[in-house]
Parts: structure tokens; sequence; C-alpha cells
């Protein structure tokens, strides 16, 4: 049961992290499928990024926790610089966007924390099953969640809403690579 409850918490942590990206992305003017097919990703790769964690193993955490962390802020700065110098563009961004190459960019980027997770819980033992169901069931409501609320705010905003949207994905890479 403590292992559950360590589970739970670990997931809604990676869960919310994606939910205060996914609200930035959701700023762009994004369709009801688009925002499934994003957080479906983002579910996806919430399951593979911790499988992959525990499959490398511990003696890798040392080296790759510096690299992810980099990999990721720095996709999450490429993405939000994009949208806020497009957020005022009167033609379509030809650069990344949430589907194709760019939805696995974003959803790399966001994941990559749930790497490091994996490998704690794969040094830990616990239960690969529960552990990646849970952390990419978790990972994915609350990017739909975030989605469909910046999607509201982008509503309200129109153009600042997408430059706002930037400027969060562009504050957390920052968060990301220069922790405080």
């Amino acid at each position: 049961m403590h292992e559950f409850v360590t589970i739970c918490i670990m997931a809604a942590a990676l869960g919310m992290d994606a939910f205060s990206v996914a609200l930035g992305m959701g700023m762009l003017k994004l369709s009801g499928k688009q925002i499934f097919r994003i957080g479906l990703t983002i579910g996806l790769f919430h399951v593979a990024m911790p499988l992959a964690g525990m499959a490398v193993g511990k003696w890798l955490s040392g080296h790759f926790d510096v690299i992810a962390t980099y990999i990721g802020g720095g996709l999450l700065l490429i993405i939000g610089v994009q949208m806020a110098l497009n957020a005022f563009s009167d033609h379509e961004a030809e650069g990344l966007k949430p589907a194709g190459w760019g939805l696995l960019l974003f959803a790399v980027g966001v994941s990559l924390d749930s790497f490091s997770a994996g490998l704690s819980f794969g040094i830990l033992g616990t239960e690969m099953y529960v552990t990646v169901g849970m952390i990419g069931a978790m990972s994915m409501v609350m990017s739909w969640i975030g989605l469909i609320v910046g999607s509201h705010f982008q509503k309200f905003l129109g153009a600042y809403g997408e430059l706002l949207g930037g400027l969060v994905l562009i504050g957390f890479g920052l968060k990301i690579m220069l922790p405080l």
C-alpha cells in the first residue's frame, strides 16, 4: 500500500508538470481533435519514458539526468520562443506545430523528467505496469485539462494568449535548465 501511495504521488507530480506545460501549449488555436491527440501522445510518452528509465537502470542515472534536463528545457525553450515570435504574425508559422515531428518533440520535452523517475522506480524495484500505467494515465488527463484550460484563456486573450503561452513555455524551459 505504501508503494502505491508513492506511485500515486509521483504520477500526480509528473502530471502537474505536464498540465502546466500543456496550459501554455493550449494557448494555440487547437481543435478538440488536436487536444485529444496531444494529450494522448504525452500520456504515451509518459509510459515509454519511465519504462526506458527502468530498463536503463542505476548505472546510467548519474550521467543522463543532466543531459535530460538540458534537452527537455531546450525543447521547451525552442517551442516557446517560436510561439512568442509568431503570436502577432499574419501568416501561419511554418515551424514546430503540435503535430507530426513538432508534437513528438514537445512530448519528449514534457516527458523527459519521467525518464529520471523511471530510473528511481527501477532502482526501487516497483511494480512496472502499475507504475507506468499510473504515470501515463495521470499525465494524459492532466495534459488534456491543461490544453482545454489554455484554449479557453486563448479565446479571451487572442494573439496575446499565444504570446503568453510562449512565455510560459520559455519560463518552464528556463526553470528546467536553471533550477534555483
